[in-house]
């Protein structure tokens, strides 16, 4: 028997439980886990779609969380969504995801919109942090947990990584291998993670080249890789080593590299940092600072289904260190054996 019309009675008949403990199963209300797989086998038989309009009216609440980030195809936010999706689903809620824009005033007018009723609370990555869009978080009625600088001394929970300490431990990394002319491609510095992963390459090699692209994307990073490369040679002291701001701006630096006849890891040792599957799977598989992108996608979905349930706790800073993952542009050894090689020269 199937049917797009069955009601939650039908659907606790079929179950054998009360209407209740169906409600609760089918929404995420503390059902426990052999109900939850019994409710929804036989909502799957009967075809049952929950009245999510009706539910929304009857508790005056959306279900849906806004994930807010700048640029909504890059690989660390996609994991992140995945992690996020993964908290907050099973208790019925939905995520949306949303482009801020490169701006504190995009942003600033995104978080303003919230006030519409449009969602129960969101998850926000900005690139750039103000006043303005402080203040504008201070005063949402729905809340919102930010992924990125600690917040916490306005009053506001975060999620943060500590990417200084992650582009130190890339440095190191290379000078254990005895390179020495490392040089540094960054995004651009009015950005917390740019102004963040500057500071961690400065206090770890001082006066190394550095090179800042336009945004943090395979595109901009080709055109300053080329100029990060081609300085070096100029100088007659050519790099043997490359640190780069996230995953996607290494590989821009590898692409330039072998437009320069380079090989790597031979004639240059590359880094990135943010070890997304994309550097995993790149041909050298790429050594990466991982900044635990699904871990701090689930800790910002715990946060923020605590405070949409109605749990007002104390705000919240949670933060998720880094941790050097080796890989073949560094070391053409350590290729792990679960990965296929996959090669992506072109941007």
């Amino acid at each position: 028997m199937t049917s797009s019309r069955a009601t939650l009675i039908q659907v606790a008949e079929r179950a054998g439980v009360s209407l209740s403990s169906t409600s609760r199963a089918l929404h995420g209300g503390g059902a426990s886990a052999a109900m939850v797989e019994r409710v929804r086998a036989a909502a799957a038989e009967l075809g049952y779609s929950p009245d999510a309009i009706g539910r929304s009216l009857r508790m005056k609440k959306t279900f849906q969380v806004a994930f807010a980030v700048a640029d909504i195809g890059n690989p660390v936010y996609v994991e992140m969504m995945a992690a996020i999706h993964q908290v907050l689903a099973p208790h019925g809620y939905r995520v949306v995801v949303m482009s801020t824009g490169d701006t504190t005033t995009s942003t600033t007018e995104l978080v303003r919109s919230l006030s519409g009723g449009f969602v129960d609370g969101m998850i926000l990555v900005p690139l750039r942090t103000d006043d303005a869009l402080i203040q504008a978080l201070r005063e949402q009625e729905v809340p919102v947990v930010v992924v990125g600088r600690p917040l916490g001394e306005h009053g506001l929970d975060s999620v943060s990584t500590d990417s200084t300490d992650g582009i130190a431990r890339a440095v190191n990394h290379l000078r254990e291998l005895g390179r020495r002319r490392i040089g540094f491609l960054n995004g651009p510095l009015d950005t917390t993670p740019g102004q963040a992963r500057q500071r961690g390459f400065d206090a770890a090699h001082q006066g190394g080249a550095v090179e800042v692209a336009e945004d943090f994307t395979v595109a901009a990073g080709v055109v300053a890789a080329r100029r990060l490369l081609a300085a070096g040679e100029t100088q007659g002291r050519p790099l043997d080593a490359v640190v780069a701001a996230n995953d996607l701006l290494a590989i821009a630096v590898i692409r330039a590299a072998r437009e320069r006849g380079l090989t790597v890891p031979g004639d240059l040792a590359v880094t990135g940092m943010d070890d997304t599957e994309f550097g995993r799977v790149f041909q050298p598989s790429l050594t990466s600072v991982s900044l635990g992108s699904a871990e701090r996608g689930r800790a910002a979905a715990g946060i923020m289904l605590s405070l949409a349930e109605g749990h007002h706790e104390r705000t919240r800073q949670i933060e998720v260190g880094p941790e050097l993952v080796v890989r073949e542009s560094t070391d053409p050894t350590a290729l792990p054996d679960d990965i296929e090689p996959l090669s992506l020269d072109s941007p």
